[in-house]
């Protein structure tokens, strides 16, 4: 039967969406009944990854290491991460994680600053850990720019590499072609992270898996940011409908995303801006600066995002949208409160540059 590992992400691009109020206890407990089901590597922390607190992008109700703490006293066998961005974190948080047993890390770069990985993926591999190299609005650059970088990452020691579709804006066919970018230079574990911004997680989950990677992320009931994620509970029926062995308990799996995440689901339905961000591939996390300048021009903010995205698909400094909302039409029925700017939380993209 046909393998794939999935990569449960709900206690940690889950807590984007629920304002980083996951507690040690509710990590504690959902990560031991994720492990009871049969998932083996379970992502944990702030959705911005080490420091995330500290440095300023939304605070969450435990630190980074009563979060290691709490994954490290009820698992056996489950490995367990956290997520790793250069210049949000620091170098001596791997060493801080490792000291508590933490299994894997993901480095998340933007797929055009991947040299920035290289001190913490090398500090993780001394340490003993599985190590993928997660790159950020992978869409920025073509497969062939992407697949250049796989070798980066692969000299720096990175056991994987990350397809990233941080908008969730990726068609199947697009996703298929940087796999095969990166086929082309190397045979090193590929890994999908998909938002499901125009609706396709789940479809290019499956695609990119027959394809053959290695890892695919989804989070319980598609929590996560903007969006949310592929959704764990049909992530998981859809594989084993195809055939693979996962060694998962799906209906165990149902129950667990009802138990615990369907009641904190925050929102019904898809958003506008959600939408948009995924025709336009615009990153969530700037979506502060769009408030901004809506608000100060009176512009339709998902106008702005769009055009934006013309002109940059990486950065938005407040320069360029200043510029750009400017030569928008101003909105006449301008209403704010219906775009609902209270939900997207983080700005930590604004560090990568």
């Amino acid at each position: 039967m046909k393998k794939v590992n999935i990569l449960e992400t709900t206690l940690r691009d889950g807590s984007y969406a629920v304002n980083y109020s996951f507690t040690a206890l509710d990590t504690a407990t959902i990560s031991r009944q994720l492990e009871l089901a049969g998932f083996e590597y379970i992502e944990i922390g702030h959705g911005v990854g080490f420091n995330g607190s500290t440095k300023g992008y939304g605070k969450a109700v435990a630190t980074d290491e009563e979060y290691l703490v709490a994954a490290e006293g009820v698992l056996k066998n489950s490995k367990f991460g956290m997520f790793c961005i250069p210049g949000i974190a620091e170098v001596e948080n791997i060493d801080m994680a490792h000291k508590h047993g933490m299994g894997f890390v993901r480095v998340g770069t933007n797929v055009t600053e991947v040299a920035n990985s290289e001190p913490f993926i090398k500090r993780a591999k001394d340490c003993g850990m599985f190590v993928a190299a997660n790159y950020m609005k992978s869409y920025a650059l073509p497969p062939r720019k992407f697949a250049e970088n796989v070798l980066l990452s692969e000299k720096y020691g990175a056991d994987m590499v990350y397809l990233v579709d941080s908008s969730g804006g990726m068609f199947t066919e697009t996703v298929i072609e940087y796999y095969n970018a990166i086929r082309s230079v190397s045979d090193i574990q590929v890994g999908f992270h998909g938002h499901d911004n125009l609706g396709l997680a789940i479809a290019n989950s499956i695609a990119i898996a027959e394809a053959g990677a290695s890892f695919i992320d989804s989070s319980l009931q598609g929590l996560g940011r903007s969006s949310g994620n592929a959704n764990t509970e049909i992530l998981v029926a859809a594989l084993m409908k195809k055939g693979y062995a996962l060694g998962i308990d799906f209906i165990k799996t149902l129950e667990i995303g009802q138990k615990y995440i369907n009641p904190i689901l925050p929102a019904k339905g898809k958003m506008p801006l959600d939408v948009v961000s995924g025709y336009a591939d615009f990153h969530s996390s700037y979506m502060h600066k769009i408030e901004k300048y809506s608000v100060k021009y009176s512009v339709n903010p998902c106008i702005l995002i769009i055009e934006l995205c013309k002109v940059d698909r990486v950065n938005a400094s407040d320069e360029l949208v200043d510029k750009i909302a400017q030569r928008i039409k101003k909105d006449e029925d301008f209403y704010l409160a219906k775009y609902d700017f209270g939900k997207y939380v983080g700005g930590e993209q604004d560090e990568l540059k």
